[in-house]
């Protein structure tokens, strides 16, 4: 192969409806994963549903508490245990998370009738193994380290929640390991990625996509631009490893390294700040404070 036919094909993924450079090979009677059965507004529905579950679900899981609160302590001192309401909000998103998963087992199977993981194109392509998408998360981290050291910015909610309380930090840590990697990905370069690939293109695909995942995040985050610029690259780069691999797998273990990295280092910040001589403690914690600032 020449290098203009190289160059031609390496371009041609973000140029054509549904032709990534691999796709994962399908046994009869599965769907192509860069063509799915489900189209824009069933994947924009269900993307909405998801969001709404974020939202509804921790409010139902602090209702009981709430009113338990007001009927032992009456209501001037309901709201008044904040750390323990601010961990049941974050615990809340745990069966939020579930109940998301349940919905997209319904679209993605229609209800059982088609195979889960190989319609959403759940494996290893030839071209993208495991050790670049390892590479690429550390890379990706480490770049959002400069963005954020150079941007600084204010507090996120984030920061916020960490700080909140011992168990609160927990929490953020199991989620952003556990659950919120895979049903991330699914929604967005799965579900969300493969209908707008197929009614609109690879070029489309990408951008808007890209732009949805960072737009639930702004609420977040959203009076840190360095934090919000990280979000960014780290959906543009997921979105493009989707359409140029067509596959799932491979950017469900970029976001799961990229997270999990952020949470170990995130549990392991109490220790430095009791063991760090104090004349490191400050760059110690701060550091640690930048990897862990932009969880996706």
């Amino acid at each position: 192969m020449t290098s203009n036919e190289s160059s031609s094909l390496s371009g041609s993924f973000l140029e054509t409806p549904g032709t990534p450079i691999t796709s994962p090979e399908q046994s009869d009677g599965i769907p192509d994963p860069n063509s799915p059965p489900w189209g824009v507004v069933e994947a924009l529905a269900t993307w909405g549903l998801s969001v709404a579950l974020l939202i509804v679900v921790p409010v139902l899981i602090l209702i009981p508490y709430v009113l338990y609160r007001v009927a032992v302590y009456g209501p001037g001192e309901a709201f008044r245990a904040e750390q323990q309401m601010i961990v049941l909000s974050i615990v809340g998103v745990l069966p939020a998370h579930f109940l998301t998963l349940a919905l997209l087992w319904l679209i993605v199977t229609n209800r059982g009738r088609r195979p889960f993981w190989k319609t959403l194109g759940w494996s290893w392509p030839k071209n993208f193994g495991p050790w670049k998408a390892v590479g690429l998360a550390v890379l990706l981290l480490g770049l959002g380290l400069a963005i954020t050291t150079l941007f600084k910015g204010s507090e996120t909610q984030l920061d916020q929640l960490i700080k909140s309380s011992p168990q609160a930090r927990w929490v953020v840590a199991f989620l952003a390991v556990a659950t919120a990697p895979l049903v991330e990905e699914v929604i967005y370069r799965g579900v969300l990625f493969a209908a707008f690939q197929k009614a609109l293109g690879t070029r489309w695909a990408v951008a808007i996509v890209s732009a949805m995942f960072l737009a639930v995040h702004i609420l977040q985050y959203y009076n840190n631009l360095g934090v919000l610029t990280v979000i960014m690259i780290l959906s543009v780069a997921l979105t493009l490893v989707r359409a140029y691999t067509g596959s799932l797998l491979p950017c469900f273990v970029i976001h799961l390294v990229f997270n999990g990295i952020q949470s170990l280092l995130l549990l392991l910040q109490p220790l430095l700040e009791r063991y760090l001589p104090p004349t490191r403690q400050i760059e110690g914690v701060q550091l640690v404070e930048g990897l862990v600032r932009h969880l996706g």
